[in-house]
């Protein structure tokens, strides 16, 4: 009989309107080479969804997908302490402003 692994993967499923996202790294410095200082306070943050919730996943007026990286307020966002960098976090899909898309823009009439 083989012999069971004992260690479980633990992981977020978000739960409502909500998504996973890992936070990008703060930027240190603007795209002309000027330094922010660390107390620098950005209110909008970019990262990657990590997952989605089954609402979200099923609501096709949603334009929001696993691995989308998007642009959130992170007044709302609820760190989750499951690795050590502490980079995720559960947002409310309401605190997300925009999604970054490749490709050419939609036409607008």
């Amino acid at each position: 009989m083989p012999k069971k692994n004992s260690s479980t993967l633990e992981y977020v499923e978000p739960i409502g309107a909500r998504v996973l996202v890992r936070k990008d790294e703060p930027k240190r410095q603007t795209r002309g080479g000027i330094a922010l200082p660390d107390a620098a306070e950005i209110p909008t943050i970019t990262g990657r969804i990590v997952a989605i919730s089954t609402q979200i996943e099923n609501d096709d007026d949603m334009p929001l997908r696993q691995y989308d990286k998007i642009l959130f307020h992170p007044k709302n966002s609820i760190p989750v302490d499951l690795e050590h960098d502490n980079q995720l976090f559960v947002i409310p899909v309401e605190d997300i402003v925009a999604v970054f898309r490749r490709g050419q823009q939609p036409n607008q009439e």
